[in-house]
């Protein structure tokens, strides 16, 4: 919805689907947004670039991004896969423009990475290492055994869905909004996220979300992997893991180092529970890969094992119960996963109207939205 009206049809040309329907957008990001976690298992080589952490990072005791160690993968991480995606779909567009033709189906690959890394740098579990990003810690929610990476990927979602006025399930005075909504169960969420908090709370903060410092003021060397066109995009991705100079992944336009530098300590501030390195819950932990990966629910199934049974028919659990005043109270109450969602959001479309949309003479460069009205 805050997209430039010349990019989206470019971008649902890259991906290869444009709706016949005028009483719908020619395409939706939603359906691709998780195609990088569907396909991981045949994508082995990409694991690394969902996530990022930093050496002795350990939250809740201790918050470093990254500290005087450096990052654990300081070379293919989900900060180094921004900067690749993003440079590779502007390479295309450059081409595109140029008249050259591009590669298609490696913007296609990038574009869906893109989208999905940009996802992942505003899931705060994904900029730490420790336990796996949460993965092999073991805690209850709402009386049921889960994780506290899942907590934070789709169960803390499926309970803000159970929580919302009954006035966002109607139509919001905003056609631009509605004429992009999917009938889905997230509409009146995503009107409540608009409303009180894009166009409410946060409307104050939005020209920071967009900001990038200068690349001269970025503190902390990066080394990316880079970019040249051959004909497999994953030697694309890993080709330049070379020991050339230290890069950074930051530039003045985008940032993700910078964005994610300020996400990070909400692992110490609130996400990773102190009880959870005291007895009897500081052993709760299952031995595993040292990767983040994860099968975790879905919010729609979240949602129904929230709805299924009450939480006094059934037994205690022996894990940290998280749906809690102090926890997941606090959480509802800051809106702090609705603005992580938000900032998400805004920064996938600011980058996605640099990459796509046609740049008059003379503008100066830079991440802007398309006005959604009020």
């Amino acid at each position: 919805m805050h997209l430039h009206p010349d990019v989206l049809p470019t971008i649902c040309d890259v991906l290869n689907f444009t709706s016949p329907k005028s009483d719908e957008p020619q395409c939706h990001l939603a359906p691709i947004a998780t195609w990088a976690d569907r396909w991981k298992y045949r994508m082995r080589w990409s694991a690394p670039l969902h996530y990022v952490g930093a050496i002795a990072d350990h939250p809740s005791q201790l918050c470093l991004f990254p500290g005087a160690k450096g990052w654990e993968n300081d070379k293919i991480n989900v900060l180094s896969g921004i900067r690749n995606t993003s440079d590779l779909v502007e390479e295309f567009v450059s081409a595109q423009e140029s008249g050259l033709g591009g590669d298609h189906d490696t913007a296609n690959e990038a574009l869906k990475f893109l989208v999905h890394f940009i996802g992942d740098l505003h899931q705060p579990l994904h900029l730490t290492g420790r336990d796996r990003g949460g993965n092999s810690v073991k805690v209850a929610f709402d009386g049921r055994s889960t994780n506290l990476h899942s907590v934070w990927d789709s169960t803390l979602i499926a309970k803000s869905l159970r929580t919302i006025p009954s006035n966002y399930s109607r139509p919001l005075p905003l056609p631009k909004v509605e004429f992009n909504l999917r009938q889905t169960i997230y509409d009146p969420y995503i009107r409540r996220i608009v409303w009180q908090g894009i166009l409410g709370k946060w409307n104050n903060e939005l020209d920071d979300w967009l900001s990038c410092p200068s690349p001269e003021a970025a503190e902390d060397p990066i080394v990316p992997s880079a970019l040249t066109y051959l004909p497999n995009f994953a030697l694309q991705m890993w080709q330049w893991l070379s020991p050339a100079p230290p890069q950074k992944t930051d530039d003045a336009i985008i940032c993700p180092y910078a964005w994610a530098k300020d996400i990070h300590p909400l692992n110490c501030d609130i996400i990773w529970p102190k009880a959870l390195d005291e007895e009897p819950y500081k052993s709760s932990r299952l031995d595993g890969r040292s990767e983040h990966h994860h099968d975790h629910a879905t919010v729609e199934e979240d949602l129904a094992v929230l709805d299924d049974l009450p939480a006094d028919a059934r037994p205690p659990s022996k894990y940290l119960e998280l749906d809690t005043p102090e926890y997941a109270g606090v959480i509802h109450d800051e809106w702090i996963i609705e603005k992580m969602l938000a900032q998400g959001g805004l920064r996938l479309a600011g980058v996605l109207n640099y990459l796509f949309a046609p740049q008059a003479d003379g503008t100066t460069r830079a991440l802007s939205l398309y006005s959604i009205g009020h």
